[in-house]
């Protein structure tokens, strides 16, 4: 008997079908159903997919349909909600997401899913903590983008600097997948030889690696100004954590999980290295960061706390 693996999709806009586009050329489920209000374009956005299997490294059922998918899946990717507008910051999409949030968890879960759920809708830590306090899940079992798509933003550029490929550098983004994240520079590596070491063994200012953050930090308001939003890079990393999660792989990704006293703090979601099983969150790596970095992390922390009490807690969704 094959093993079901089947992603339920719920969102058909640019970040979810860049997502399902991603999973459908990378392959490795066997079902992928998409789910939307606008029940017509989820159906041609499937007709679309489907029309390209030949062409993929594996058959994949696609389709559309409705919350009653959800009660065999394995995961619940969800990327509905308001997309952010040109000069928009996350935290100012809280209080409409958060109900659009809040009415999806609770239509997954009286369709009986046990499953996990991925959360990539914006501000994503906010909104994974929504999920979580609604649908009443173990933490393990409800896991936000996080700042993997961060990561590999800031890996990408420091490879470019550094002419290395990307997938030598070993660095995260921690914080809110925002404007208040930060480096923990102390952690990060170019193949096994710490960065900071690197710069000072080529005579270089370490200063540059402040430019860098800029880069990544204000990655996402460049391309929105451009293109008017952003989506290929985040469709690739859901697919690299629906992936892990599916697979079993036990891989370590910056997501957006609950803290309960890991660097100081408890209750809330926000971007941390992690190890990801078929299980979900197997472990929070947690890092020793220096004096100035829990600084960041703390007011990181401090801006996720305030919004949630001023944009999320009024509404009384919980």
């Amino acid at each position: 008997m094959v093993e079901k693996r089947k992603i339920v999709l719920i969102g058909t806009g640019f970040v979810g079908m860049s997502f399902a586009y991603s999973l459908l050329n990378q392959g490795g489920v066997n079902e992928l159903v998409l789910v939307d209000v606008m029940k017509e374009k989820a159906e041609g956005e499937a007709m679309d997919l489907s029309h390209g299997l030949s062409c993929a490294p594996s058959r994949i059922n696609i389709k559309s349909g409705d919350y009653t998918e959800c009660k065999d899946a394995n995961i619940v990717v969800i990327t509905a909600g308001i997309a952010q507008k040109p000069g928009q910051t996350r935290l100012e999409l809280t209080t409409t997401n958060a109900k659009i949030m809040k009415e999806i968890t609770e239509n997954v879960i009286l369709n009986g899913f046990k499953g996990i759920f991925v959360v990539a809708s914006n501000p994503v830590d906010i909104m994974t903590y929504v999920v979580s306090k609604v649908s009443g899940f173990p933490k393990n079992k409800v896991i936000g983008s996080g700042t993997v798509l961060d990561t590999a933003r800031l890996r990408y550029i420091l490879g470019e600097y550094f002419n290395v490929y990307s997938k030598n550098i070993h660095a995260y983004i921690m914080g809110e997948h925002g404007d208040t994240s930060f480096v923990p520079w102390t952690h990060c590596y170019i193949g096994c030889k710490n960065i900071i070491e690197v710069l000072e063994d080529r005579h270089q200012d370490i200063s540059i690696l402040e430019d860098i953050y800029t880069d990544v930090q204000q990655a996402a308001y460049e391309i929105i100004n451009r293109k008017k939003a952003t989506y290929y890079g985040i469709g690739l990393a859901l697919t690299k954590l629906v992936k892990a999660i599916i697979n079993d792989e036990e891989q370590i990704l910056p997501i957006s999980t609950k803290l309960e006293g890991e660097y100081k703090h408890k209750g809330l979601f926000i971007g941390v290295p992690a190890i990801v099983n078929r299980n979900g969150v197997r472990e929070i790596l947690e890092l020793r960061l220096t004096e100035g970095e829990q600084e960041k992390f703390d007011y990181s922390w401090d801006t996720l706390e305030k919004t949630i009490q001023e944009a999320v807690e009024p509404l009384k969704l919980l």
